[in-house]
């Protein structure tokens, strides 16, 4: 091989070659290791009930005689759980997110704590602050509604905070050169740059929400996601596919509405 190609290829060190050699192999005994761990053999004899499961969940010649009125009500309260709880934590979540940023506030040890308030809120999922919230109000949709806006509080917290440090300072100083006071600063040179983010993040995380909201109904919240722990705990499983239908539908109206809001309020592009 001449020197003029030689000195295009990898330098190859065996010393590295040897390392990546053991971690390859430490990984695969890892996972030989997991799949001796778990009883995949129950995977095996699970699929008959699998399959009996999923005959029963296409067979809806009971349709007729299902309350549709109650579930079509409880998927209205999961929507409006997760619309109420989004919009109280954008509320929060602003003026918290100017407290957590770095050309905002320059005292370090101020952003530091209100930081670690974040980290509190969203460092627990939803469904810990539901089981947390049924706990202290009772088992309904006031429940869900606390814990989403607890948990998204941290998250667009955080969100805003950094939206907010990454702003052109340049238009904050034209403003500022004309006299204006720092309240002036703040609603004509940060808000405008960060509205189309605050927006942005709100309308995703009411369509995010809408999904978990489902789930925290498991834990007593209210909503779809009540109805359908009901329907698995008595077998129902034509109801629970039902119920699974309607909540498919209904994420994505909410993710097509979304979707043309955003459009309408921020601009973007129209595919």
């Amino acid at each position: 091989m001449s020197a003029s190609v030689a000195h295009l290829l990898p330098h190859t060190n065996p010393g590295r070659r040897a390392m990546q050699l053991a971690i390859g192999l430490g990984a695969f005994a890892y996972l030989v290791y997991l799949l001796w761990l778990f009883d995949l053999g129950r995977v095996l004899t699970g699929l008959p009930k699998l399959w009996i499961i999923v005959r029963l969940m296409v067979d809806w010649s009971q349709f007729a005689q299902w309350d549709h009125a109650e579930l079509i009500r409880s998927m209205v309260e999961t929507v409006a759980m997760a619309f109420l709880g989004t919009s109280l934590a954008v509320i929060m979540a602003l003026p918290l997110g100017f407290l957590g940023a770095r050309n905002i506030v320059p005292y370090r040890m101020f952003r530091f704590l209100t930081r670690r308030i974040f980290d509190g809120c969203r460092g627990l999922d939803q469904f810990i602050w539901a089981l947390v919230f049924v706990r202290a109000v009772g088992l309904g949709p006031i429940a869900g509604v606390l814990a989403i806006m607890v948990a998204e509080t941290g998250v667009l917290s955080k969100l805003f905070a950094e939206a907010i440090e990454n702003i052109d300072a340049k238009q904050i100083d034209g403003i500022r050169s004309t006299g204006a006071s720092r309240v002036a600063e703040l609603r004509y040179g940060v808000l405008p740059q960060i509205v189309p983010v605050l927006i942005s993040q709100a309308l995703y995380s009411i369509e995010s929400n809408s999904r978990e909201a489902t789930i925290l109904g498991l834990v007593g919240a209210g909503g779809i996601g009540l109805r359908l722990s009901e329907r698995i705990q008595i077998n129902a499983w034509d109801q629970v596919a039902y119920v699974i239908v309607l909540i498919l539908i209904t994420v994505a109206l909410i993710d097509s509405l979304s979707r043309w809001l955003r459009l309408r309020l921020i601009g973007g592009p129209t595919r």
